[in-house]
Parts: structure tokens; sequence; C-alpha cells
């Protein structure tokens, strides 16, 4: 891979970048090697919210306004797995269309289910859009449970996305959710019911301490939307003073998930092929030992 176009942000090579990251262990392994030293220097603004919030057109129309800023962003959409390829589903992209026009670099990344696995391949990706020199890097979420408190963990900014037409009211709305935002939106705001939904939000979430920014965006009368470009340009600003704490607490915690994921995998080998652990586990059948005494065993012996 030539790692100068991927710093140019030529779009056919950060593609590959990415696919190679989501499929291919070994080689993503490689590549991130090389750009690391160039990665951690973008915003990274997680947007969430229940289905049918209307977030695709949203950030498609938000893509634009924050190009118009003077900004580079890049858009992740997190899509639940396709059962049948493993790949993303892409049909929500095809409403992204204006902001591609307008030289936004958007792209599916699947699920796959996992949540683990969706930090993993997450966070890479979004060190390939750093190293082509996007910022702030969109992630869309498909506002599927555990994915929307994972968002918030990687995202610098968050916003989630309500609409008064899903009966979201507030009662409804996941107790996870009041709790992570940045930024509230009631997006279709032509719709009625928006005032009542925007002041039952701002009652019950915007009167907390950490006291977010409520407000109201319509993608099809194209109002709040640059007011919602403007405030997250002036968050990017706030957030990048406090940006170090925070990326050490996440490194800390990618580290700690790659020293897991190494040890995982000597004990699956050892498991397959060792025979010290077929050895206990013929203990552990006869009762000749207890699992935590083989476990202790088998853990210094690795620890070696």
């Amino acid at each position: 891979m030539d790692l100068s176009d991927l710093k140019k942000g030529k779009r056919g090579t950060i593609a590959k970048a990415i696919t190679l990251i989501e499929n291919n262990p070994k080689e993503s392994k490689k590549l991130l090697k090389k750009i690391f030293k160039d990665t951690g220097n973008s915003i990274i603004i997680g947007i969430t919210g229940p289905a049918g919030a209307g977030k695709s057109s949203l950030i498609n129309k938000t893509a634009v306004a924050l190009k118009k800023l003077g900004t580079k962003p890049a858009v992740l959409a997190i899509d639940p797995s396709s059962h049948v390829t493993g790949g993303a589903i892409l049909g929500d992209r095809v409403r992204m269309n204006e902001s591609t026009d307008s030289g936004t670099y958007i792209r599916s990344i699947a699920s796959r289910g996992a949540t683990g696995a969706i930090s993993n391949s997450l966070r890479n990706s979004i060190r390939v859009l750093e190293y082509a020199g996007f910022n702030p890097i969109i992630i869309e979420s498909v506002g599927a449970g555990q994915t929307e408190v994972e968002i918030s963990n990687i995202a610098d900014i968050t916003v989630v996305v309500f609409n008064p037409n899903t009966g979201d009211s507030i009662q409804t709305i996941k107790a996870g959710l009041t709790e992570i935002g940045d930024i509230y939106l009631v997006n279709k705001s032509d719709l009625s019911g928006t005032n009542q939904l925007f002041d039952a939000v701002r009652d019950f979430i915007g009167d907390t301490e950490r006291n977010p920014i409520i407000l109201k965006t319509s993608v099809k009368k194209n109002t709040g939307i640059s007011e919602f470009a403007k405030t997250l340009k002036k968050l990017m600003i706030d957030k990048k003073k406090i940006k170090k704490d925070k990326d050490s607490e996440r490194l800390k915690s990618e580290l700690k998930d790659i020293v897991l994921n190494n040890i995982k995998e000597k004990i699956d080998d050892m498991s397959d092929s060792d025979k010290t652990f077929s050895s206990y586990i013929k203990k552990l059948t006869t009762k000749k030992i207890n699992p935590y005494d083989a476990g202790d065993k088998i853990t210094k012996s690795l620890l070696k």
C-alpha cells in the first residue's frame, strides 16, 4: 500500500486501508505500526440516537456545513452486519451523496454484532482517516443499545438525535442516552410535537450538572443545520484542550484489550496442542485437582 497516497487522502487508498483493517488482522497490524505516529489529532464526533431519527440525512447536510466552516470532515457509519456477507448494509449511504460530492469521505463499517470488535476496527479506521488528514471524523451509530455508550467512549463530542415522530416521549428514552450527550438535537423539527419534545429534553436532560446544548434541526426545511455545525466547530476547539486526558484513558483501555487478546490467543493455542493443558483436564476430570489450583498453575507457566 502506498502510504503517500494515503497521506494525500486518495479515496481508493483509504478504502483499501479500511477494508484491510476490517478483514486482515495481520496486514492491519503492519499498516498501523507505520501510521500510528501521525494519528490522534482529529476530533471524533459520535452521532447516535434511536433508529428513524434521521441521522443519515442530518449528517449529510452537517458535513457540507462543516466543510464550509473550513474543516475537512469524514464519516464512518456503523451498520448492523449483513448476515449474508458479514459486510455492512450500504442502503443509508445513498442518502449522503451531497456531502460526498463536496469532498467528504463516507464509509460504512460492519458492526459484526460484537461490542469489542467494534472498538477495534473502529479505532483503527479512525486512525486511517486521521492519517489521511480528515478532521473532524463523524461516527454514526445505528442506535442499538450498547453501541451508543461505546460510541461515547470513543468520541470527543457525543450528539444524541431525537425525532418527535418516533413516539420518543421522554420517559421512553433510554437512561444511558441521557448521560452521554454534549449536544441533544430534536431533528425533523418541522413535525408537530417538536416543541413538547424540545421542552421535555430541556427539562429532563438540560438541567443536569453537565449542562448539555439542546438544539432543533430540520433537514427538510434546512433550518438549524448551520447553527449545529457552528456549535460543533466551537466544541471542537474546546475539546481539543482536554483531548490528551481522554486519549490517555482510551489508550489505556486499548492496551488492556490488546494484552488480553494476546493472552487469549496463547490460551487457545495451548488448549489445542499443549500436553500440560490436557494433563490438567484429566486431573480435573478425576478430581485430583480443583479448577482454581489448575488455573493458577497454568497462569504461572504462561507468565514465565
